[in-house]
């Protein structure tokens, strides 16, 4: 799967896409997350108590039909949002626009088998579809009426789908777990919170979006640069037929930076970085953006010279924001709880639950209930997952042993109730899916410290260096069945640390390759301070926020490859701006 924060480009495969993280470099000072403030109960919006009453009203009917419908649920997802994008020195597009999305889900059956129960290698059918784009009117007869549609037409297919799963479920494997409920019954959540609502003036972004992409036409290396800022207020409305009700909303703000250039030999070269915040108090103002866009800048131009890398296995130190990019795709993934039970999926820890899978100085939690860290903003917090249950901390692993998963309602063996995590992208169907992982450790030392661990390492290898790798951009796993279990992490910013007291030297055209259970257990130390990659992450259920945290970690033994280049070359002439004749002057 692909994070993506800088941009984070994450792929599960089976073959699943998974977008990247997009980072922050930020540095926690504080080691516990600080839950969300809870929001004070106000009275029901008019949506939520015409969505209750058209419920009742169906739900009266298809509960006595053949097949019953055992459980139905309506989601309303109310969408006001803002955008501005500049590209060297220019605008782009400045666009606002308000929406509304009406999704039902009519399971019919059982809790123990319902027309979403897998046959062998089939994966259940649509189920009448994701979903429409209704009114933003609060109109009563439209919204009713919208509902109606879809419960229909949702209603016909799973009731075809239970019909074939029925005459079927007794000669053909559904998974290669022990049987296990096709979906949990969960105690109900009735919640009202205030509605979230966001004023945005686009003017002054709109030259903000200007003046920090012409900042990079000072570089001739510099193809491409765009500067990206988006404001949104999400609004969401749940009822089930188990008597969960709710309403809750979030806004979120981000400013992303992005500038491509490219190496002699054809190589591509990116370097990204974003903003996060939901208090509109708390935006970067423009010194601290600039002073970004300097970074970023001085780091592609390196990397446009920096020589390439050759294969190589040898101790590695990656920063707290690669290693939580690492962790998110080593680790995360495989912790999601529908892989266990899917027989298409290599199921890595699906029999080690009680094993020892990482060194006893670390532990992993997930907790989406965490606003922030120390005071930096957590992009994988929500009150409640998009089934409808409260979100909750879950310890996945507890001094190296494998305790728990994310899991939806989809249960498994074992773990029968969702704790959760079932997440999805507006018009696609919830599964199991990270959202804050946080790595903690005991084994802490300095940043300083860690550096001379990698050193002694890289003597005691008797290598020649050993590799600090500052920054990831994404990558992807295999989580397949018939897929090699193998990882790809996309480095962008390595260096070669030299024994002999050399300074470091920056290359490029890595790929760190290997298997999850053997790399996470060569990890031997942390540093003592952690760092946040906050960024969305794609892959069956579709592009969700997220957040990693980690702090740097020494592993003896990493393998990188040569990155895929493309044969491109630079451009022929150089940029207008930067022609000698254009200037006056002779080439």
């Amino acid at each position: 799967m692909k994070l993506k924060s800088r941009i984070l480009l994450c792929t599960v495969v089976c073959f699943l896409p998974c977008a990247a993280m997009a980072p922050g470099r930020i540095f926690a000072g504080a080691r516990t997350p600080k839950p969300a403030q809870v929001a004070t109960p106000v009275a029901a919006s008019p949506p939520l108590a015409v969505m209750q009453q058209e419920l009742d009203r169906e739900m009266a009917i298809l509960g006595k039909a053949d097949p019953p419908a055992y459980f139905v649920s309506y989601t309303l997802t109310d969408s006001n949002r803002a955008n501005v994008s500049g590209s060297n020195g220019a605008l782009l597009s400045s666009q606002a626009n308000r929406s509304r999305w009406l999704e039902a889900q009519v399971r019919v059956g059982s809790y123990d088998l319902d027309n979403t129960h897998r046959i062998g290698n089939e994966r259940p059918g649509n189920s009448g579809g994701f979903g429409e784009a209704i009114s933003i009117d609060d109109d009563a007869g439209i919204l009713r009426r919208a509902m109606w549609r879809q419960t229909d037409a949702q209603y016909r297919a799973s009731s075809e789908d239970f019909i074939k799963i029925q005459t079927s479920k007794d000669v053909v494997a559904q998974s290669a777990e022990p049987r296990a409920p096709d979906f949990s019954s969960e105690q109900p959540n009735v919640f009202n919170g205030p509605t979230a609502s966001l004023t945005v003036d686009r003017r002054p972004w709109e030259e903000k979006t200007r003046q920090y992409t012409r900042f990079f036409r000072n570089s001739p290396m510099i193809l491409n640069s765009i500067a990206t800022f988006t404001a949104q207020a999400e609004n969401r409305y749940h009822v089930n037929s188990e008597g969960t009700r709710l309403q809750f909303g979030q806004v979120r703000y981000r400013l992303e930076l992005f500038i491509q250039g490219k190496a002699p030999d054809g190589m591509d070269i990116s370097r990204y970085y974003n903003f996060d915040w939901t208090d509109p108090s708390a935006q970067p103002d423009d010194k601290a953006v600039l002073a970004q866009c300097a970074v970023l800048q001085k780091e592609l131009e390196s990397l446009v010279e920096a020589p390439l890398v050759e294969p190589f296995a040898g101790p590695a130190l990656l920063t707290g924001r690669a290693a939580a990019v690492f962790f998110h795709e080593v680790f995360g993934h495989r912790s999601e709880g529908f892989r266990q039970k899917d027989i298409n999926e290599g199921q890595t820890f699906a029999r080690k639950v009680g094993e020892q899978i990482l060194p006893t100085f670390l532990s992993i939690v997930d907790d989406p209930t965490a606003a922030k860290l120390g005071s930096s903003v957590l992009l994988g917090h929500y009150p409640f997952d998009d089934e409808g249950v409260k979100a909750q901390r879950v310890t996945l692993v507890d001094r190296g042993v494998l305790r728990n998963f994310e899991m939806s309602r989809q249960p498994l063996v074992g773990f029968l109730k969702s704790n959760g995590h079932g997440r999805r992208q507006i018009g696609l169907l919830p599964v199991s899916r990270q959202g804050n992982l946080i790595i903690e450790s005991t084994r802490q030392v300095t940043n300083d410290e860690l550096r001379k661990m990698l050193i002694e390492e890289a003597r005691r290898q008797g290598k020649p260096f050993g590799l600090l790798i500052d920054d990831i951009a994404g990558g992807f796993t295999f989580t397949g069945r018939g897929q090699p279990q193998a990882f790809q992490v996309q480095p962008l910013v390595v260096y070669r640390v030299y024994p002999d007291g050399r300074p470091d030297e920056l290359v490029r055209g890595v790929d760190i390759v290997g298997t999850p259970l053997v790399s996470l257990t060569k990890i031997v130390a942390t540093s003592d301070k952690t760092e946040i990659f906050n960024g969305y992450c794609g892959a069956e259920s579709g592009s969700v926020p997220v957040a990693a945290a980690a702090p740097a970690m020494l592993i003896t033994e990493m393998e990188v490859q040569k990155k895929e280049t493309s044969t491109d070359r630079p451009p022929i002439l150089p940029p207008p701006a930067h022609d000698p004749q254009t200037q006056g002057g002779r080439r």
